[in-house]
């Protein structure tokens, strides 16, 4: 029997299922296409896998299936606030989400000072930058890409390994 005016913890909800979150980055992202033209979704799971092979936990995978999702307008910030998901996802793809206007040193620098976070643009970057991908784009675009990801890997102090 509870005690009178002692608090009774609280049940944590259930978060959502790593499989539910990409369900859900798969079908907000459903109708985009990336530069060279192909789905997004493929994106999106380059970088989850690219986070898990870099040791990302689940709730880091999880960051790396929304890390587009606010900042392309798919889902809105509150989405991510009522979402069931860990507050360090929540705060991942928060701290990945470019502001309107924002210059890349501070966006680099909510990145470094937002736990998982690097290692989530890491595996962005990767992708982003991958050679096989820039070889699909036009020569200028494939070049001002190119420089922008090299900026920002040395922002953030990323090396070719990472």
């Amino acid at each position: 029997m509870p005690q009178e005016g002692r608090a009774q913890p609280q049940p944590q909800p259930q978060l959502m299922a790593l499989a539910e979150v990409e369900a859900v980055a798969r079908t907000a992202h459903a109708a985009q296409k990336d530069k060279a033209g192909r789905p997004y979704a493929e994106h999106l799971q380059a970088v989850a896998e690219g986070v898990r092979a870099r040791g990302g936990a689940d709730e880091l995978v999880a960051a790396a299936w929304l890390h587009d999702s606010v900042e392309d307008g798919v889902l809105s910030e509150r989405w991510l606030a009522d979402a069931a998901l860990s507050q360090r996802t929540k705060d991942v793809v928060r701290a990945m989400t470019k502001r309107a206007g924002e210059e890349p040193e501070a966006y680099a620098r909510r990145i470094l000072a937002t736990p998982g976070a690097r290692l989530v643009k890491a595996a962005d970057l990767a992708h982003n930058a991958d050679p096989r991908r820039l070889a699909l784009l036009d020569g200028p675009t494939a070049e001002r890409l190119t420089l922008k990801y090299a900026a920002m890997r040395a922002y953030l102090g990323l090396g070719a390994e990472d």
